[in-house]
């Protein structure tokens, strides 16, 4: 009896050392930035970002396996001139009163180098339309925060890139003038929920 008894605590016990592999975190907001780049009537380069980042992520680096949720305040767009951010809001763009959130979830996560990479498969909604979009994540690093007093605060990094073109996403104003291909850049810093 005892041996059965011991048994069925083994058994209960394997999906728990499982699971524990898998960590959780929720997006730092005031250090994850969405940057955007596009050519600007041939001449220069236009850059932005994007201000209020929320989601969660999760890492089981063991199993290989990962997922991405995560939502923009598509009306936190900033470019540095406050008519161009405005007409970046309107219908010709972003249109942000009827689409206030663009959202990237992924579905497949594939992890490089022992973890310090990866390539993350996914689906970006911008404006309501979805469209599939690889993300190359060139770095993860993870550890303790430096300025935690605590020193109890763990914290990952990426820093990810993906190209799209905006036309895909009902974007089309001014083709060809304003280019149609973005560069988009993502600096995120994600914190450990607490088991």
């Amino acid at each position: 009896m005892k041996r059965l008894s011991l048994a069925a605590l083994l058994m209960l016990a394997v999906p728990m050392v499982a699971s524990a592999a898998e960590e959780h975190f929720t997006i730092d907001p005031y250090h994850t930035y969405p940057h955007f780049k596009i050519n600007h009537l041939g001449f220069s380069t236009m850059q932005g970002h994007f201000g209020k980042t929320s989601g969660k992520l999760s890492m089981d680096l063991k199993e290989g396996k990962g997922s991405v949720d995560i939502v923009i305040d598509a009306a936190s767009v900033y470019t540095g001139m406050q008519k161009r951010d405005d007409h970046l809001r309107s219908p010709d763009f972003l249109n942000v009163i009827e689409f206030p959130e663009i959202t990237y979830q992924s579905n497949k996560i594939t992890f490089h180098h022992g973890g310090k990479m990866a390539t993350v498969h996914g689906e970006l909604t911008i404006k309501g339309v979805t469209r599939p979009v690889v993300l190359e994540v060139a770095s993860i690093n993870c550890g303790i925060h430096p300025m935690d007093p605590k020193k109890k605060k763990y914290v990952c990094g990426f820093d990810a890139t993906a190209s799209i073109k905006r036309s895909d996403f009902d974007m089309s104003y001014a083709l060809p003038a304003i280019g149609d291909e973005m560069a988009l850049s993502f600096g995120v810093e994600a914190v450990r929920d607490e088991q």
